[in-house]
């Protein structure tokens, strides 16, 4: 198994990599279109020319990025794909100089286990919620905010984040 960047060779299958988990209710449905125009978030677990899972590092600030769509074949769960990717998006982080990496996810155990840590939903900056109405749970949000801490956020640093009052469909 090899980790790296996508290509735009990889997007079908990571298109119907991820739709799949979105039409289980597992996470946000990705168009095909906009899957090409965010192919350098995205990388890629490979074997061969099969992509085995996927994983895309979204900066939203200065020191914060989101690790979403994240997933996995189905038969490929339990390989370590998904510990792979994750450390592969979290140094991809840190060589960008973020100081801190989040998920929206049902999988707490999992990023748990990548060193993340269970936060409340509306510590985090409103610009994290921009794409929740194209969700279908959009009025009753029962995701789990994760983050991870690379380096410490000096305070006029973190300061700087807009902090907006959160909608109460996303509130918990």
């Amino acid at each position: 198994m090899q980790i790296r960047k996508a290509v735009m060779a990889d997007i079908p299958q990571i298109h119907r990599l991820v739709n799949g988990y979105a039409q289980q209710g597992l996470m946000l449905r990705r168009p095909l279109v906009m899957l090409y125009e965010q192919v350098r978030d995205f990388a890629v677990a490979v074997e061969g020319d099969r992509v085995l899972g996927c994983g895309a590092l979204h900066i939203l600030w200065h020191d914060l990025a989101e690790i979403r769509s994240l997933a996995v074949q189905p038969e490929c769960r339990g390989r370590g794909v998904g510990r792979a990717l994750v450390d592969f998006l979290v140094q991809e982080a840190l060589d960008l100089g973020l100081a801190r990496v989040f998920a929206l996810t049902y999988q707490q155990e999992f990023f748990a286990r990548c060193g993340f840590q269970v936060v409340k939903k509306e510590t985090l900056p409103q610009k994290v919620w921009k794409e929740c109405i194209y969700c279908e749970k959009f009025h009753a949000c029962d995701e789990i905010a994760m983050i991870r801490y690379l380096r410490p956020v000096p305070e006029a640093e973190s300061e700087e984040i807009p902090v907006v009052e959160i909608p109460l469909w996303v509130r918990e």
